[in-house]
C-alpha cells in the first residue's frame, strides 16, 4: 500500500492530439481512429466518440432505465443504415430533445477521454466515414482536448496514483466512524480483487471516467488499495467494425452538461 503523500503528476503537452488539431483547422469529415478509441468529425468538429472502455450512450441509457432495451435496438435497426439513430429517438418519442443532447455529450466527452489517452500505436484517419448515430450536437474539437485535459487534471487533483485507474480495485474496510455513501457502497460491493475501474463501470452502467474520479477519492479515503506498481494497462484494440463505417456548442449547455454529470459524483 502506497502511504506517501501525493506527488505533483506530470504536465500534460498543450495539445492532446496534434492530428485532432489539424483535422479540425481542415474541417475534416471522418474517424479518428487511436489506440483506445475512435473520434467522428464532421467538418472538423467531434460529433461522437467510442472507447472499449467507456460504455456507450446505448449502456447509460438502457442501464438508467431511462429506454427500454428493446427501444433502443428498435431505433438502432430501423434508423441505423440511415445514420438518424438520434433523430429516431426524438421523433419517435422515446427521448426528448435535450435530454438526447445531453445524454449524448456525456458519453462523448467520456469515450474521448479515453481516445485522446497517451498511446503508442499509430493514429489513423479514415476520410468520410460516420457513426450510425447522425448528428446529436457537434462538439468543436478545441473544447474536447479542453475537458480532456481538465479530467486528466481533476484525477490528479483527487489522487495522483495512476496505477489505480488500472489495477482491480480491493476494498479496504472503512475506518471507525468513517462514513460510506450509497453511491461508494455500491462501488465496494463490486470490488473483488478481480474488476478494473473500467469493469465496474460497465457492470453498474455509469460512465467510465466518473468511476475512475469515484475510485481514486475511495483510495484517497484508505477504502480501496493503491497499488505500489502502476499496473501495465493492456491496449484496447480499436472495434474491427470501425473499418466497415463510411457549429461549437453554446457555452451554457456545455456548462450545463458539466453541471449535471459532477452533481452526481
Amino acid at each position: 500500500m502506497t502511504a506517501a503523500a501525493p506527488i505533483p503528476s506530470t504536465p500534460v503537452p498543450s495539445a492532446v492530439s496534434p492530428m485532432l488539431v489539424r483535422l479540425a483547422d481542415e474541417r475534416a469529415t471522418g474517424a479518428l481512429l487511436r489506440d483506445h478509441g475512435t473520434l467522428y468529425l464532421a467538418e472538423g468538429r467531434v460529433v461522437h466518440a467510442e472507447s472499449p472502455a467507456a460504455p456507450g450512450i446505448d449502456v447509460l441509457l438502457t442501464a438508467s432505465g431511462r429506454l427500454p432495451r428493446e427501444g433502443w435496438e428498435e431505433a438502432v435497426d430501423r434508423a441505423g443504415p440511415r445514420r438518424e439513430v438520434g433523430r429516431h429517438l426524438v421523433e419517435s418519442g422515446r427521448l426528448g430533445d435535450g435530454e438526447l443532447e445531453i445524454c449524448h455529450l456525456g458519453a462523448l466527452f467520456d469515450a474521448a477521454f479515453f481516445a485522446l489517452a497517451p498511446g503508442s500505436g499509430p493514429t489513423r484517419f479514415r476520410y468520410g466515414a460516420a457513426h450510425w448515430i447522425g448528428p446529436v450536437r457537434p462538439v468543436a474539437a478545441a473544447a474536447v482536448e479542453r475537458e480532456t485535459l481538465r479530467r486528466r487534471e481533476l484525477l490528479d487533483r483527487v489522487w495522483p496514483y495512476a496505477a489505480v485507474d488500472t489495477a482491480p480495485v480491493v476494498a479496504r474496510g472503512p475506518a471507525p466512524g468513517q462514513a460510506v455513501t450509497r453511491r461508494q457502497r455500491a462501488l465496494l460491493e463490486l470490488a473483488d480483487g478481480v474488476r478494473t475501474p473500467v469493469a465496474v463501470a460497465w457492470a453498474l452502467g455509469r460512465p467510465a471516467f466518473h468511476t475512475l474520479l469515484d475510485i481514486r477519492r475511495l483510495a484517497a479515503a484508505g477504502l480501496v488499495e493503491t497499488p505500489d506498481e502502476p499496473a501495465a494497462a493492456s491496449p484496447a484494440s480499436v472495434p474491427s467494425w470501425v473499418a466497415t463505417l463510411s457549429a461549437d456548442p453554446d457555452t451554457a449547455l456545455l456548462r450545463r452538461l458539466r453541471d449535471a454529470l459532477e452533481a452526481s459524483l
